[in-house]
């Protein structure tokens, strides 16, 4: 995915999970689950 210099950084949700379904992110301590569900969507959990 392009990198846009007018917004956020964008990241492939993909690209994050491996090929996978999910993904842990830490934020400051706490991890969280992002998850690709089979409908293609995505969900982030505690």
């Amino acid at each position: 995915m392009q990198p846009r210099p007018d917004g956020p950084p964008s990241h492939a949700a993909r690209d994050l999970t491996q090929g996978g379904s999910q993904a842990r992110i830490e934020l400051d301590g706490q991890i969280y689950t992002l998850r690709i569900t089979r409908a293609g969507k995505l969900i982030l959990t505690k």
